[in-house]
């Protein structure tokens, strides 16, 4: 199911920190976002924007799952919340994904869970990133 064809788009993004204030992200298709680190600052720190392209990546993902499968006119939404555990011991990173889907429409649960089954495990190049071990490639300049 996950043979798909995907228009290329520039990927990547730049953040940019200076000796006070916060980073600021560009995409290389020019988005932009300031981080916030302040727990009570409103806005995105790193670890909610991981957390957020898992979200969307899966409700992308079981959007294009249900239309693989013919019942995408039966759906009226879909929602992937997504949370995490941090790791107790050694290096800091998150050791467990915790994700609530919500699949809304005149479908059965079966249905629903192929959907996201489909998303997590077969389409979202996110999830299928972070279940990997993605090789990390560092060059240095001043």
């Amino acid at each position: 199911m996950a043979d798909l064809k995907a228009r290329p788009r520039p990927t990547g993004a730049t953040a940019v920190l200076g000796r006070t204030g916060f980073p600021h992200v560009t995409s290389a298709t020019k988005g932009e976002i300031d981080i916030v680190t302040a727990p009570s600052q409103p806005g995105f720190n790193p670890l909610d924007l991981l957390y957020s392209s898992l979200s969307a990546c899966l409700v992308l993902s079981a959007r294009i799952a249900a239309s693989q499968m013919g019942v995408l006119d039966k759906i009226s939404e879909i929602t992937a919340e997504v949370t995490g555990e941090k790791a107790a011991e050694g290096l800091s990173r998150v050791a467990k994904f915790n994700i609530a889907f919500s699949i809304k429409g005149d479908i059965d649960e079966e249905t629903r869970q192929k959907i996201a089954h489909a998303a997590e495990d077969e389409i979202c190049t996110v999830s299928n990133t972070i279940r990997g071990n993605p090789e990390f490639s560092t060059t240095i300049s001043g």
